[in-house]
């Protein structure tokens, strides 16, 4: 049975380096690293370097030389008394101390145990714990930024604020009711509602940054979608730069969905090539057209790649089922005699579509790709992600915020109507409660951390 006062350890370092770190924390980490190193070190003040030997429990067989840094709580990752100890980065070197550790007295840490303890010894909050796992699986300059930006705790001060303006509300209104027989208003409730409104706005503004932080954390979706034969798969192969899709002159040969992801400025784009939409006899190419379908709803961007005019109905099909979304027009083969030259006359049939842009390419030898990068960047429309931006990633922390968007939306109605202090005061607490799901705050259940934690890597 584990317990939170056990001494654990884990090697807390990716495999294949030339060196590999394990990490040791609790109550006994300093005496139980000391059972198995050549140095004294139980009156090590913290904050110190020792290089000795690690030997086998109870034996003077040497497993390795080491480096072992001394920290003492609070001032560590977790908040406990904790060593690190640096050997060769050989498995089985790392194998064996964690066997000597062991041994010692320790046991195997937990998928994520270090950052939950540093969560439950106060050393970050839960959104701040979280952004530690987003951290580790960040791909590029965007999805860093957005963790680093969380782990500093941004989120976590906007919440605090937000916090405090709730607390402000609802310690005027009990007050009041705690005069309530003196018929004594100590809350303007003009001025409940202006701080209401600002509340809501705030919160609002924070769930809609999911859609965007979702979007870059999974990778923007882009589906490249035509006919049959108008070089989808060519032009895929072309974007990430290998063979990914079988390229053939046979009308269908793609009949299911083929993604692949690149890095375009810093964010990561997940592009998806569809089998070629065309009346077809075939029960899998048909599956495979239904699948383009389904692709284009959960696009955020549309490349339509064609190498002749569509006709009205076409348009009217492509446009209807893009709605909402991007579309790129994207005319390809312009590199083969007698193609080329369908711009103007796509622009004059389609330019007055909303969210729409055209561009001319050669899929097979590169040409206009790289405006064709530039709009599909443009028509993702990213905002800049500076360093301080609280964009939310976490579907958890969203449904939160909407659900406190909710409650302090019924505290502006109840606002409106005058509705009696102890009712909106409920609803305030409510919201209160609802944010402070997402630091932590209130939340008491095991289940629900094991939960959160569980996603991590272990030593971390």
């Amino acid at each position: 049975m584990t317990t939170e006062t056990d001494t654990i350890c884990a090697i807390a370092t990716a495999t294949g380096g030339a060196i590999t770190m394990i990490r040791v924390s609790g109550n006994e980490a300093i005496s139980i690293t000391g059972k198995i190193f050549s140095k004294d070190i139980s009156q090590d003040p913290g904050r110190s370097l020792h290089y000795g030997s690690i030997t086998a429990y109870g034996s003077t067989d040497i497993i390795d030389d080491v480096m072992v840094s001394v920290y003492r709580a609070p001032h560590s990752y977790t908040g406990e008394d904790s060593t690190e100890i640096s050997c060769h980065g050989s498995a089985y070197i790392a194998s064996r101390i964690i066997e000597a550790l062991i041994a010692a007295g320790c046991r195997q840490a937990l998928p994520g145990e270090y950052t939950q303890r540093a969560f439950l010894n106060g050393k970050m909050d839960l959104s701040q714990a979280e952004a530690v796992a987003d951290l580790i699986a960040s791909t590029n300059a965007a999805t860093h930024r957005m963790a680093m930006s969380q782990l500093r705790g941004n989120f976590s001060g906007e919440l605090k604020t937000l916090r405090e303006k709730l607390l402000k509300m609802t310690s005027l209104l009990e007050l009041e009711l705690d005069f309530s027989d003196q018929d004594v208003e100590f809350a303007d409730r003009m001025q409940l509602l202006s701080l209401a409104n600002e509340i809501e706005m705030k919160i609002h503004s924070l769930a809609a940054s999911f859609k965007t932080g979702n979007a870059i954390k999974k990778g923007v979706p882009v589906a490249i979608v035509g006919k049959t034969n108008t070089g989808k798969s060519t032009l895929l192969n072309r974007i990430v730069g290998e063979e990914r899709a079988i390229v053939s002159d046979i009308h269908g040969t793609t009949r299911d969905v083929i993604e692949d992801l690149i890095d375009l400025r810093g964010v990561t784009f997940r592009f998806i090539d569809t089998a070629g939409i065309r009346a077809t006899g075939d029960t899998v190419e048909q599956m495979g057209i239904e699948r383009t379908w389904r692709k284009i709803e959960e696009a955020a961007v549309v490349i339509w790649l064609l190498d002749a005019v569509p006709s009205q109905e076409e348009i009217k099909d492509m446009t209807e089922r893009t709605y909402g979304k991007s579309l790129i027009v994207a005319e390809n083969k312009i590199d083969k005699d007698g193609f080329g030259g369908l711009m103007p006359q796509l622009k004059k049939i389609m330019g007055s579509a909303q969210r729409i842009s055209f561009v001319s390419i050669s899929a097979k030898r590169g040409d206009g790709i790289d405006n064709l990068l530039d709009s599909i960047f443009a028509a993702a429309d990213i905002p800049e992600i500076r360093e301080n931006d609280v964009i939310i990633t976490s579907a958890r922390h969203y449904e939160a915020l909407e659900r406190a968007g909710e409650s302090i939306r019924r505290v502006i109605n109840g606002l409106d109507v005058n509705l009696p202090g102890d009712l909106l005061a409920e609803d305030l607490r409510l919201c209160i409660s609802q944010l402070g799901d997402i630091t932590g705050g209130v939340i008491s259940t095991e289940e629900t951390l094991q939960n959160i934690f569980n996603h991590f890597c272990i030593g971390k």
